[in-house]
């Protein structure tokens, strides 16, 4: 195995556990945003939110193409609000992150803001290289090859073969292997695949160590 140089980390559901309650959170201001700004019958949105999803990546994406919805005014709505409910530091998941050498970067869906708070409520900020954003990635998005070659060229030409991605979605992961990363699921929101898996982040020095063995 080529020596491991970048750990490329998705957001939401990986960096903290899914039992935290944020995405439930976040996916009830989505709703909203669809019945009181984009004018979705109520009785509509649930099914529409999962079929955007799995069709385009993100609700957003989505809502932008059938709909069209402004990316910044959606991100402001759904992502510009306090989770400092959700969230505390994570004394634990800093250690590990603190004993692993490699460059480390955020790869997600949401927004820089949404990121940054994230980061910072959990109190691992400062040992992340960077943030890869839905705005960095536009007009596409995971799980869409595009927004991965994007993720790359930001994350300072990072080298697939040398970066392992991370994250709890498997179609995620798969665009990933794709493109020759190693890959490792955070278990939670879906089950067991074909890529390792981990319960939680905090995990991963061991399962690096085991990599290199």
């Amino acid at each position: 195995m080529n020596q491991l140089k970048t750990l490329l980390i998705d957001l939401d559901d990986t960096v903290y556990p899914t039992s935290n309650d944020v995405w439930p959170y976040l996916c009830d201001r989505i709703d909203r945003y669809m019945r009181d700004i984009v004018k979705i019958p109520a009785d509509q949105i649930v099914e529409t939110r999962e079929r955007l999803l799995l069709q385009y990546g993100s609700t957003m994406r989505g809502l932008m193409i059938e709909y069209g919805a402004d990316m910044h005014d959606y991100l402001r709505y759904v992502h510009d609000v306090d989770i400092s409910d959700y969230l505390r530091e994570d004394p634990e998941l800093r250690q590990a992150l603190l004993s692993l050498p490699q460059q480390k970067w955020i790869f997600t869906n949401a927004s820089q803001a949404h990121a940054e708070q994230v980061l910072r409520l959990l109190g691992i900020r400062d040992l992340f290289e960077g943030i890869i954003d839905v705005v960095d990635t536009h007009p596409w998005c995971k799980p869409q090859t595009p927004a991965f070659e994007k993720a790359i060229v930001k994350a300072n030409n990072l080298n697939p073969a040398e970066t392992l991605f991370i994250d709890d979605r498997v179609s995620n992961l798969d665009t990933a292997k794709a493109l020759g990363m190693h890959t490792l699921q955070i278990l939670g929101v879906e089950a067991v695949s074909i890529h390792p898996a981990i319960e939680k982040l905090s995990n991963l020095p061991a399962f690096i160590a085991s990599m290199e063995n």
